[in-house]
């Protein structure tokens, strides 16, 4: 019993929050800014711990698994999300369901938690739907603004039609192998035309979610009309707990089919890339050209997986640590402006500067790494996805890739331009920043700098992946 409570440690933490919360609403009231203190604490106590009194392991005739690895990953989700819990400190210090606002987010947090330890298709997809429906819910939570009943509606509908293909895909692959036990599953492979037709239903599946064109039509609508620290949690949180268990599946459950997969990435890669910098040059609203920007990166996380190797499963680790920190810095700007203003228009920071120098230079540090410009992390988190994609010799695809971090440039530099250069009459005023959000914005700072100049963090993570 003990080891099994030692196994599940992270998802118990999480529950033991969720019903800490429960209680809370449940007794007197108390103000927002006490609840968000006692959250924020909470938070911060479950990242605490998930560094302490882990073990390795499976339980329920592997349907649930644990590894080192998967608690990094886990560490990592944590962390994110204790960020944007403090990021959103002066938006939900006045609203009026903040108790709900944190059941759903953290009830999404434990499916991501259960889909990275699934060890049977069954696990993963319950995990899945578990962070996927509270996250529709928590999309709506402007609940005055017919925007943000629109995204939540986009949201649910498109994750609905992403589930049915996984659910086809998953049924298809019983009929054919017989098992849905991840262990079991690639000697069960040989490559049939019903097989690979199962493959790419569960690899749109996977596309849906983490906004592969062509299936991301729903993110810059659901990104625009959902509230700015939800759009945040979407970008990275949701984004990349995804992407963790498409790396494992594609390299543990799916290493047969290499051959079939590689072809897919490599087609889905270059379109990811090429739209989402194209759409990213045409937007003025922050969310929908964050938004697109978040598509473009996806592309070349693509590329990094496709490279089949150890270099690409730690590539695609490291980046996503990466973006956490570049997007949240991004989005935790947005939010404190939105929150205090209501503007989230590019075109209302021209003069940002002369207003708010400390989030003007913190918002350009955040694009230079999203960017990809040393000595940001970002730059090295593409060098080394680059890097993993280059093991193929597919040089085409890199060299597109590399051109198109040039276009990245432009729209990301266009930002910094009216931050710093354009002027404006009516700049946004000073914007107040609480010590909540203020020592989140550090944090990200912080983890832009440090984890692309201190080699430790790159190396930690290679040493716990496993050799394609």
């Amino acid at each position: 019993m003990l080891n099994a409570l030692l196994l599940m440690k992270q998802e118990l933490a999480v529950v033991a929050i969720i019903f800490i919360l429960l209680i809370l609403k449940l007794g007197k009231d108390r103000s927002n800014v006490t609840f968000l203190n006692i959250v924020n604490t909470l938070l911060l106590l479950n990242v605490v711990a998930g560094f302490f009194w882990n073990s390795e392991g499976v339980l329920f005739n592997e349907m649930f698994r644990t590894n080192p690895l998967m608690i990094l990953e886990k560490n990592i989700l944590s962390l994110g999300t204790l960020i944007i819990s403090m990021q959103s400190y002066s938006w939900l210090k006045t609203h009026k369901h903040v108790p709900e606002f944190y059941i759903l987010l953290l009830s999404t947090l434990l499916g991501m938690f259960f889909m990275i330890s699934g060890g049977n298709l069954l696990m993963f997809y319950l995990g899945l739907e578990l962070s996927t429906i509270p996250l529709a819910a928590v999309a709506n939570f402007d609940l005055t603004k017919r925007q943000s009943s629109e995204a939540a509606m986009k949201l649910i509908i498109s994750s609905a039609f992403s589930s049915g293909l996984l659910l086809f895909g998953m049924s298809m692959l019983y009929g054919t192998t017989g098992t849905l036990i991840f262990s079991q599953l690639p000697a069960a492979l040989n490559g049939s035309d019903l097989q690979i037709f199962a493959f790419v239903l569960l690899m749109a599946g996977f596309a849906f979610k983490i906004s592969v064109v062509p299936f991301h039509l729903w993110t810059a609508d659901v990104y625009e009309g959902a509230p700015v620290a939800v759009t945040s949690y979407l970008s990275v949180i949701s984004k990349g707990a995804v992407l963790f268990v498409f790396v494992s599946v594609l390299y543990t459950v799916f290493k047969p089919l290499a051959g079939a997969w590689y072809n897919m990435l490599f087609l889905l890669s270059l379109l990811t890339i090429i739209i989402g910098n194209l759409f990213a040059l045409r937007q003025d609203n922050f969310k929908r050209f964050l938004a697109f920007s978040s598509i473009a990166q996806v592309g070349f996380i693509l590329i990094g997986i496709s490279g089949s190797s150890q270099l690409g499963s730690t590539s695609v680790i490291y980046f996503v640590l990466i973006y956490i920190f570049s997007n949240l810095a991004a989005f935790g700007v947005v939010i404190l402006v939105s929150a205090i203003t209501g503007k989230e228009s590019i075109s209302d920071y021209k003069g940002f500067y002369k207003t708010n120098p400390v989030l003007a230079w913190i918002l350009t540090i955040a694009l230079f790494s999203l960017a990809g410009v040393p000595p940001t992390a970002g730059f090295f988190g593409k060098f080394f996805l680059l890097m993993a994609g280059a093991a193929k010799a597919n040089w085409m695809l890199i060299t597109i890739a590399a051109l198109n971090m040039v276009i990245s440039f432009y729209y990301y530099l266009r930002v910094v331009k009216a931050i710093f250069m354009d002027k404006n009459e009516q700049p946004i005023e000073r914007v107040a920043m609480p010590l909540m959000p203020r020592l989140a914005l550090y944090v990200c700072i912080i983890g832009i700098i440090a984890t692309g100049l201190v080699s430790y963090v790159y190396d930690y993570i290679h040493s716990l992946t496993a050799p394609f």
